[in-house]
């Protein structure tokens, strides 16, 4: 961490923790936050999830309904802000215009987590809607690094970035993604958005064991746990959230929050969203594993049987 970001954002802001106002002895699970459910939840049912996660970017710009549901939601729930176009590894520079109506969305919110992704979205004029890849070079680090402390500075807070699935790899590279990824986060002191089946898509599509990338990061880097369900496309493995998770990315799950109880880890379903009730079960399923590690009673051992029995 550098001593400018230290003299900055840590003084008006502590490093949050990732179970801030959340009872560590329990699971912390939590669901996004999708406008199909609205009407099931405006009524506030009682639900099984901790937390709830929004898509930063849809809330941003509007008034109206939207933003009424979060703020209804912000009442009874502790909410994540996640950004889809921070587009924190371009080379044109962060878009203050994006960042001061991210700033007032925090502020008018107050989310326990403010995360986006290690990516580059478009240009200052033009945004592809796209989490696009990254070389993993000595250049592109200190470019994110110096626009992570601008970010935080910024917002007053530390954020988390998330690890994107990938479809090609840059051929000149300086760092393995695993080592990339740490070295981010201590350089800038960011936190680490871990998504466990971006993780295993990118393990399928390049060929590389997933559990060397999960034990290469220090627990202690890492402020989030995504889960969610991909498609299999004959040629490679595709990041749709259309399904629901995978044995094998409940395997890493298990192995991950075995050594972290106390991350919160959110179920992600964009495509194909089921009604609120199956979302929650997945959910569910989350806690059981959770439960089998660190709750009172162990009635059934994780084993691939129950991973199977899980998807």
């Amino acid at each position: 961490m550098t001593p400018r970001l230290e003299r900055t954002w840590q003084k008006k802001a502590h490093r949050l923790g990732p179970t801030d106002g959340m009872n560590k002895r329990q699971p912390n699970i939590g669901v996004g936050l999708r406008p199909t459910h609205y009407p099931y939840l405006e009524p506030r049912p009682q639900t099984s999830v901790s937390w709830f996660e929004a898509v930063s970017e849809n809330y941003m710009d509007s008034k109206g309904r939207p933003l009424d549901m979060l703020e209804l939601i912000r009442k009874d729930y502790p909410v994540a802000l996640h950004g889809v176009s921070l587009s924190i590894a371009s080379t044109e520079g962060l878009r203050q215009e994006y960042l001061h109506n991210l700033r007032n969305l925090v502020e008018r919110i107050d989310p326990f987590i403010v995360s986006d992704h290690l990516c580059w979205t478009g240009l200052q004029q033009q945004n592809l809607h796209d989490l696009l890849p990254i070389p993993f070079t000595d250049e592109a680090l200190n470019l994110i690094v110096d626009h992570v402390e601008q970010v935080q500075t910024y917002l007053g807070r530390q954020i988390l970035l998330e690890n994107v699935s990938t479809y090609l790899r840059v051929p000149e590279a300086d760092w393995a993604e695993w080592d990339f990824l740490k070295e981010v986060a201590k350089r800038s002191g960011c936190g680490l958005l871990l998504d466990l089946n971006n993780l295993y898509v990118n393990a399928k599509n390049h060929q590389f064991d997933p559990s060397v990338f999960l034990e290469a990061i220090p627990t202690d880097l890492i402020g989030q746990i995504h889960l969610a369900g991909y498609t299999d496309m004959g040629t490679h493995l595709f990041d749709t959230h259309s399904k629901p998770v995978y044995p094998e990315v409940w395997e890493l799950f298990s192995s991950l929050i075995a050594r972290a109880p106390e991350l919160p880890v959110l179920i992600e379903w964009d495509e194909d969203i089921p009604e609120f009730p199956l979302l929650e079960a997945e959910a569910l399923k989350a806690g059981h594993i959770w439960n089998y590690h660190h709750g009172q009673t162990h009635t059934q051992p994780i084993s691939a049987p129950v991973f199977s029995g899980l998807s």
